[in-house]
């Protein structure tokens, strides 16, 4: 797929010819909840989809990354979607948090894993498998980079329906992050139950 042909190949033996990737979207916001994705792929079907232009979700246009979600689905052996909701990142921290999102997501597919390959230095501490933590994973590995595209996508169509609800902090436009105008209106119309307390007082915005 994306990663050198050896350590591809390393790592389809141990998955049994499944490559199990895991990414998480939100992390950062100071809006909504974190989303994880967990994606499992064929090693045929992770270079089909390589070859219609899955790569890391950031490295892509929002209409390029809706395209390819429906391919991504359609070319997957299975997949699924875990969250973590404001009130856990507020109670749990961030990184608890997002690793609860990502392992709620991993115990929704059909089947157990064998490996899961993991985006980012941090391992997932709730997970007792085999797990591979990829540094930049969503830029070399197929699997990682569908399951950002998954996460990103789904993740962005809430903050687009959430602007009707909470109009007025750009949610659409921002989609929870951090903006200047997004700031800017925290201090003019206040802040919403969606927004991440622990983030906002270490901002000191509240």
């Amino acid at each position: 797929m994306i990663q050198d042909v050896k350590e591809e190949d390393h790592l389809q033996v141990l998955n049994k010819v499944f490559e199990i990737g895991i990414d998480e979207v939100g992390r950062g916001a100071v809006f909504g909840p974190v989303f994880s994705a967990a994606i499992v792929l064929t090693e045929k079907n992770g270079l089909t989809l390589r070859k219609l232009g899955v790569n890391d979700s950031k490295k892509l246009t929002p209409k390029k990354r809706e395209l390819l979600l429906p391919k991504i689905i359609e070319f997957s052996s299975d997949y699924s979607l875990g969250q973590s909701s404001v009130r856990e990142i507020d109670q749990l921290g961030i990184r608890c948090a997002t690793e609860l999102s990502m392992f709620r997501a991993i115990k929704k597919l059909k089947n157990n894993p064998s490996e899961v390959l993991i985006d980012g230095p941090l391992s997932l501490r709730l997970w007792k498998g085999r797990q591979r933590n990829i540094i930049s994973g969503d830029s070399k590995f197929t699997s990682i980079a569908a399951a950002s595209i998954i996460a990103k996508v789904t993740r962005d169509y809430l903050m687009e329906r959430l602007e009707q609800k909470y109009s007025g902090y750009f949610i659409f436009k921002n989609k929870g992050y951090g903006t200047k105008e997004h700031f800017i209106s925290l201090k003019v119309n206040g802040i919403t139950h969606l927004h991440r307390k622990s983030f906002l007082t270490k901002l000191n915005l509240i």
